[in-house]
C-alpha cells in the first residue's frame, strides 16, 4: 500500500456518520465549531501547512470529532487506523515537515509498537494534537466533552496567566475543602500553563481538552491539614465518585490516614505504598475547563483533570519537577484526587470561590 492509497478516500469520517446513535448532527455541528477555534487560535494552523489526521470509527465521539476535523481541514491526509499497517502510518508522519500537524482522534490509546507517537512528533518539530480514550465518555459524557473543546482565548489566557502569576509570587496557600483545610506553608515552584498558547513553549499542542494551571509546593514537607475529596481516579484509570466525600489527612506532605474511605480507594493508597512506601502528595492543579464540575462528570481521569476547580496528586511521581528525595525511577504513581473546593487561597487573596476563578 502507498501512501496515496491512504490519503482521504476512501475513509472518509462522513461515510460513518449514519452510524452515529447517541450523537445528533448539531453536536457534529458544534464540535466542528471548537476544531475550528482551536485550529486557527491555539494551533495556528494555516491552510499553507500539510496535516495528517489519524482516526479510528469504534465510537461516536471518535467519528464526530474526526467528522469536524473533515470539515474544518478539507485537504489533510485522513488514515484509518484499522485500515492500514503501522508501518503505513509512520511512512505519512515521514512525509510530514516542521510546524506541519498532525491529529490523533483514538477511542483508546494508539499503539504503534515502541513508538511513542506524541513525543516523536515533536522531536520533528510538528504541531499535535491529540484526542485519546474516547470510548470511555459515551452518551451524555460525550456531549460535555464537545463542551469542553470550546476554546475563549479571552478566558483561558487571561486567567490562566493571572493564575500562574500569582501562584508564584504566593507565599504560602489553603485549600478549604468545607470545614477541612489544606495548608501548604511554603512558596510553590514555577507553574506551568495548560491553555492553548504556545508562544513561548518549545512543542505547539499536547492532550484536549486544555484549561489548567499546575504547581506543587518547593517544600512538599510543608503541607499539612486535612482535604476532602470527592472523585479519585481508580485502579482502571476511570473517574471513581463515592457515596460521601473520603478526607485525607497529611502530615509533613504525605498522606497519613484516611476518614470514610472506600474499598477501592484503599487498594489506590495501598497499591502505592506497595511500590513507593509512603503516599506523597505532590501536584497542586488549578483545573480551568467549565464545562466540567463537581457534578458535570466523564469518566476519563486525564480528560476531567481540566475540571473547573482543584486536582491533587498522590504519589511521589511528577515528572514535571524533580526534589533532590525522589529517584525517578523509583517513582512509580501519580494518582489524579479532585477537592470538594469551597474556596482557595493564595497568601491572604481569595483566588477561587463559589465555583469560579476571581483573579
Amino acid at each position: 500500500m502507498t501512501i496515496a492509497d491512504i490519503s482521504i478516500a476512501p475513509h472518509l469520517p462522513g461515510r460513518v456518520l449514519h452510524e452515529l446513535v447517541t450523537l445528533t448532527p448539531a453536536s457534529v455541528d458544534e464540535a466542528s465549531r471548537h476544531v475550528r477555534d482551536i485550529l486557527a487560535m491555539a494551533i495556528e494552523h494555516t491552510a499553507e501547512r500539510a496535516a495528517i489526521v489519524v482516526w479510528d470509527a469504534h465510537c461516536d465521539l471518535s467519528i464526530a470529532l474526526a467528522e469536524a476535523y473533515h470539515r474544518n481541514l478539507p485537504n489533510a491526509r485522513f488514515i484509518d487506523f484499522d485500515a492500514v499497517s503501522q508501518n503505513d502510518i509512520l511512512a505519512a508522519f515521514e512525509t510530514l515537515a516542521p510546524s506541519d500537524l498532525v491529529v490523533l482522534v483514538q477511542s483508546t490509546n494508539f499503539r504503534l509498537e515502541a513508538y511513542r507517537i506524541r513525543i516523536e512528533l515533536f522531536k520533528r518539530e510538528l504541531k499535535v494534537i491529540e484526542h485519546p480514550h474516547l470510548a470511555r465518555m459515551p452518551g451524555e459524557e460525550s456531549l460535555h466533552y464537545i463542551e469542553s473543546l470550546a476554546y475563549d482565548p479571552g478566558y483561558f489566557r487571561d486567567v490562566g496567566n493571572a493564575l500562574k502569576a500569582r501562584i508564584d509570587r504566593a507565599h504560602f496557600g489553603v485549600v478549604d475543602s468545607g470545614g477541612e483545610r489544606l495548608v501548604f506553608g511554603s512558596p510553590f515552584e514555577a507553574a506551568k500553563l495548560n491553555i492553548g498558547d504556545y508562544s513561548q513553549m518549545k512543542n505547539v499542542g499536547g492532550q484536549f481538552p486544555i484549561g489548567e494551571v499546575f504547581t506543587e509546593a518547593q517544600n512538599l514537607e510543608a503541607v499539612n491539614g486535612k482535604v476532602r475529596i470527592f472523585v479519585f481516579g481508580d485502579t482502571k484509570f476511570a473517574v471513581n465518585k463515592p457515596e460521601q466525600p473520603i478526607t485525607l489527612v497529611v502530615h509533613k506532605g504525605r498522606v497519613t490516614d484516611v476518614e470514610n474511605s472506600t474499598p477501592e480507594f484503599d487498594q489506590v493508597l495501598a497499591n502505592i505504598r506497595a511500590d513507593e512506601g509512603e503516599v506523597w502528595l505532590r501536584e497542586l492543579g488549578f483545573g480551568m475547563n467549565r464545562a466540567f464540575s463537581k457534578d458535570r462528570l466523564v469518566s476519563d481521569i486525564g480528560t476531567y483533570e481540566r475540571m473547573c476547580g482543584i486536582h491533587l496528586s498522590l504519589g511521589a511521581k511528577h515528572g514535571v519537577y524533580t526534589k533532590p528525595n525522589f529517584r525517578r525511577a523509583d517513582a512509580r504513581h501519580h494518582v489524579d484526587v479532585f477537592a470538594v473546593t469551597e474556596a482557595v487561597y493564595l497568601d491572604d487573596d481569595v483566588v477561587y470561590k463559589d465555583g469560579t476563578w476571581t483573579i
